[in-house]
């Protein structure tokens, strides 16, 4: 198993607003953890009139010093790439403080039905009281004083989750899809692999060669990284196939092989990782199932 090339090394610059280009300030959240990196980046685009794309979770301070950094300016939309309560409960304070427009693909909602008896375990991070002003679909443009988004829809992390292209210049926010310190949670029913797999590809096709990302740092030569992420994405998908040859059952017991190096706290992130990749096999016929397929669920070769 081969590793990608992740990048950590970053300066989140708490309470301040940093640069990127001649457009586009970046301020981070301190909410920093194992999930998170350094905290939620929140994104504001363009001067005078701008837009600022997830401010965060429920964080009045954040929510204060991205009003600082527009201090002049008018906030007229609030962007949200998906709904995880790191990127859009901040959206309703700063709101009540601007009277901005609210910008989104939807309400949270999962990638599939729960199956009977199913629970969903990342219920606590969606956020469900998010309702857009605006519904935003593929294509989309928004338009501000001196610059334009287009909408992406890019499901896979979040059956809601959207990127944004910044026209004219080489520049992609790419939410939770894409990040340069790690790689993304893809994990059902909140997610679904073969959405993630299929939206990295509409990634891969586009002229953008910088993406911003919702934690961490600029991810340069972005096609470039997004074909090793999805090369990454094939190799961990073999090697689970390679255990259940080997005889292994559950997902515990590929998650016990394969991520063996991993410290055993993310071993329950690593399950989910491998679920969503095993409903992918099973679907596209690489994997039985024949109890059905449940995180708990055994599993053959086909």
């Amino acid at each position: 198993m081969t590793s990608m090339d992740f990048d950590r090394d970053f300066e989140p610059a708490y309470g301040h607003a940093i640069a990127i280009g001649s457009h586009v300030r970046r301020m981070t959240v301190p909410n920093g953890g194992p999930f998170t990196f350094h905290g939620t980046n929140s994104y504001i685009v363009g001067h005078g009139d701008v837009a600022v794309i997830d401010p965060g979770p429920d964080d009045p301070e954040h929510i204060e010093a991205i009003l600082r950094a527009t201090t002049g300016e008018r906030i007229r939309h609030i962007i949200i790439t998906h709904t995880h309560r790191d990127h859009s409960p901040g959206a309703a304070l700063l709101k009540a403080r601007t009277g901005a427009t609210l910008l989104g693909e939807g309400s949270h909602r999962l990638a599939r039905p729960l199956a009977t008896g199913e629970t969903h375990m990342l219920d606590a991070s969606g956020d469900m009281e998010f309702v857009p002003d605006r519904k935003l679909a593929d294509g989309d443009r928004i338009d501000g004083d001196g610059w334009s988004l287009t909408a992406i829809a890019t499901p896979g992390h979040a059956a809601n989750h959207l990127a944004f292209a910044l026209e004219g210049t080489p520049l992609l926010f790419s939410g939770d899809h894409v990040m340069k310190w790690a790689t993304t949670i893809v994990a059902p029913p909140d997610g679904a692999m073969a959405d993630y797999m299929a939206s990295l590809d509409r990634l891969a096709e586009r002229p953008e060669t910088i993406y911003l990302p919702g934690h961490g740092g600029p991810v340069e030569d972005a096609p470039a990284f997004v074909r090793g992420l999805k090369a990454h994405r094939r190799m961990r998908e073999a090697a689970i196939v390679d255990r259940i040859g080997r005889g292994d059952r559950t997902i515990s017991d590929v998650v016990a092989a394969i991520y063996r190096d991993t410290p055993l706290a993310l071993h329950g992130a690593a399950a989910l990782s491998v679920f969503a990749h095993v409903e992918d096999l099973v679907a596209r016929g690489k994997l039985r199932a024949p109890e059905g397929v449940t995180l708990h669920g055994v599993f053959e070769p086909a």
